[in-house]
């Protein structure tokens, strides 16, 4: 048996490369995305009552894995990508379907002429995810506080400090004088959740990395225990 589904919009976020993502969303509350909805679901009774929820649950496509296939067990990052455990223990993109789901915050709803483009607030998405279904987040029946976490008890710690150089500092600046996109908080909060595949810390000789955020190349190493930034250019 098979089934289609057809996208109800797309997802355009601060994430223009997948290197940096968070692994959960909430934990980079500077990342901010807008979801842009297709005709004919871009109708403004479409989204009537939902700006009264704070948040929304969106199930997407991991659109970058498509080709990848599915595997039966994956090693999680929260278990340093050494433990194997089965690919439905976890939320691994690599699935039988590449459906995913996340909680966002509803930052507002703009009421544009042609169609709504939701405001999304600590997103965990890759710009241009499609976007199947949303949903409002309902504290009464989708908070469950009683529940065993498996080996995932308790979020990421930050611990990581992080700092820029003055060249970095000035690229930022040049590259967001009103601070809108709030560059330097969006890449300190990436870059504290430690970013790198599991199985890096095997490899303690690597210390210099770069990921996409918005149209910029940051560039960063490791240094004396903590992140140094040392270049936010322009991707070419």
């Amino acid at each position: 048996m098979e089934y289609r589904f057809q996208p109800i919009g797309i997802v355009r976020s601060c994430f223009t490369g997948r290197f940096g993502i968070p692994r959960q969303p909430g934990l980079v509350t500077a990342a901010e995305a807008r979801l842009e909805l297709y005709p004919p679901y871009g109708r403004a009774e479409a989204v009537r009552g939902l700006s009264g929820f704070s948040h929304i649950w969106l199930i997407f496509v991991f659109h970058d894995c498509l080709d990848a296939g599915w595997r039966p067990t994956v090693r999680p990052p929260r278990l340093g990508g050494r433990s194997k455990v089965g690919v439905f223990a976890s939320r691994s993109p690599f699935r039988p379907n590449p459906i995913g789901i996340s909680a966002v915050e509803l930052l507002g709803i703009d009421r544009r002429e042609t169609s709504p483009v939701l405001r999304l607030g600590a997103v965990d998405l890759l710009d241009g995810t499609p976007v199947l279904d949303i949903k409002p987040y309902v504290p009464y029946a989708d908070a469950l506080p009683h529940t065993r976490p498996g080996f995932a008890a308790e979020p990421p710690a930050a611990a990581w400090p992080v700092d820029f150089t003055a060249d970095a500092q000035g690229q930022i600046l040049r590259s967001d004088p009103d601070g809108e996109k709030r560059l330097r908080l969006l890449i300190t909060q990436m870059l504290q959740q430690d970013p790198r595949p599991g199985y890096l810390d095997r490899y303690p000789e690597r210390t210099s990395f770069g990921m996409r955020v918005y149209d910029m190349e940051v560039s960063w190493h490791l240094e004396h225990g903590g992140v140094l930034v040392t270049s936010v250019l322009p991707a070419d």
